[in-house]
């Protein structure tokens, strides 16, 4: 196996034709980089990556869901209670953007939290726009369904290795910087974080 060690450093441009240390002399990683080994001579990828990300998905999904059901929500309900009380009172259309969603996906998304009295959207501030806010009910349901949610994160990090899960983190974030750049994402808003 021939390995290579990648650091990834927050908020590092990419060094671009860097020289490479000489041969048995690797560098230290720079303080507060992510190191990441890969194996490169791994074979070129065979199928079909959104398949296969998808088939990962909606099995992820399925371990969150079977969960989160205790607590009457599913996982991507319990997503928007989160992000909506980290982000205050926020536009939808920043809020799908952080989220990685269409704004329909959203809306449609929206509409049974809005029913439950755990969400409200109101007129924003200049009377043209929205806002989208937890309710205290909202702020409840989120606090109940954590508990869960986090029981559900450490089963999937036990079944898949803290480790591995944590290279996944690494690789997931690492590939939607690099479709951001390449679709010219806007880089003032804010980022999705954990829950």
């Amino acid at each position: 196996m021939i390995a290579a060690t990648i650091f990834r450093v927050p908020d590092a441009p990419p060094l671009a034709n860097s020289p490479a240390p000489a041969r048995g002399h690797a560098e230290p990683p720079p303080a507060g980089a992510d190191v990441v080994k890969v194996d490169v001579s791994a074979p070129a990828p065979r199928g079909c990556t959104s398949l296969k990300l998808r088939q990962l998905s909606r099995r992820v999904s399925q371990h969150y869901d079977q969960l989160m059901a205790g607590v009457g929500l599913k996982t991507t309900q319990y997503s928007l209670l989160s992000h909506i009380d980290r982000l205050g009172p926020v536009r939808p259309g920043a809020l799908a953007a952080v989220m990685e969603m269409e704004a329909s996906t959203l809306t449609r998304n929206l509409q049974p939290l809005q029913a439950q009295g755990w969400v409200e959207v109101g007129p924003g501030a200049d009377g043209r726009s929205r806002h989208v806010a937890l309710t205290d009910a909202g702020r409840l349901k989120r606090s109940e369904a954590q508990r869960q949610w986090k029981q559900a994160q450490l089963a999937l990090n036990q079944r898949l290795g803290t480790a591995q899960v944590a290279v996944l983190h690494g690789l997931i974030d690492d590939c939607l910087a690099r479709l951001h750049e390449g679709a010219g994402a806007s880089s003032d808003l804010p980022s999705p974080t954990d829950h």
